[in-house]
């Protein structure tokens, strides 16, 4: 299992980096009293492989319960070396103040202290031994969320490519426009595989559907395009954090060109390393 503990200052990111953790494949829990750690830990431990991966928030929104939080971190190193991991997310007692005051929340320590500054302070005082034991230190006060988000990936993927899933999907127009489409590309300028009497009952995920549509030119210019700005842009979705890009192509019934150029995509950026889902959501429609 792969445990990490994410602490630190409230108002520093901590549950930015939360969603990050979440996207890239962690099982997250937020706000778990200390002392509950080993037993979820256990619990996920029996879950036969399918929560190898998991991620808890802990802070000062425990109350009391926070003071025990050095002594679980110790024992659950103790009792799984390199597997435990610590991050502290940090920011400046100047960039915290304006981050309560442009969100107007309440510190989880002024109704005891009264004002955000000596909340602030007080919360400080009581970080400051886990600070020593963390792995991982993040400072956030010049960071943007992307950044923020950038500096997660790059602590647990290999591949930062990981961090983005692509979703390449056909649909036919007939049957309205894929709504949750980011990107979409309409492909029914090409040569259109219904009108051949042999191609007309088979789909682009045939070798058949697929010659005849890449035997043209325009096919082949516009696949190399795509391929090319999605090259481009790619990079750019995972830099700003992005978790999910919805590419979609569409044709007239959603069963051959757009199912192609899904398919050929597809396959193109999953050699790239990407994360993929292919879908083809009118493929077996007939109206």
């Amino acid at each position: 299992m792969q445990l990490v503990i994410i602490t630190g200052m409230s108002g520093s990111g901590k549950s930015t980096a939360m969603r990050v953790m979440e996207d890239i494949g962690f099982y997250c829990i937020d706000n778990l009293p200390p002392l509950l750690i080993p037993k979820i830990v256990d619990i996920c431990g029996q879950a036969e492989g399918s929560l190898n991966k998991v991620a808890i928030a802990v802070d000062i929104r425990t109350g009391d319960m926070f003071s025990e939080i050095d002594d679980a971190i110790r024992s659950l190193k103790a009792h799984m070396p390199g597997q435990v991991k610590v991050i502290f997310t940090e920011a400046s007692d100047e960039v915290l103040l304006r981050r309560y005051k442009e969100t107007r929340r309440r510190h989880p320590l002024s109704s005891k202290y009264g004002s955000i500054a000596e909340a602030i302070a007080q919360e400080r005082a009581q970080l400051s031994p886990l600070h020593a034991r963390a792995d991982y230190f993040i400072e956030t006060s010049g960071l943007s969320t992307a950044q923020l988000g950038e500096e997660i990936r790059g602590l647990f993927l290999d591949n930062t490519a990981d961090s983005l899933l692509v979703k390449v999907m056909s649909f036919g127009y007939k049957y309205g426009i894929a709504g949750d489409s980011d990107l979409v590309f309409d492909v029914r300028c090409l040569p259109n595989p219904f009108y051949v009497p042999e191609l007309k009952t088979h789909t682009g995920c045939e070798d058949c559907v697929r010659d005849y549509v890449m035997q043209s030119e325009q096919s082949k210019a516009l696949l190399s395009k795509i391929e090319d700005l999605l090259e481009f842009l790619l990079p750019l979705y995972i830099a700003e954090g992005k978790s999910q890009l919805v590419v979609a192509f569409g044709c007239t019934g959603g069963k051959h060109r757009s199912v192609t150029f899904a398919e050929l995509v597809g396959d193109a950026l999953r050699e790239k390393g990407y994360r993929v889902h292919k879908l083809h959501r009118d493929i077996a429609k007939n109206r």
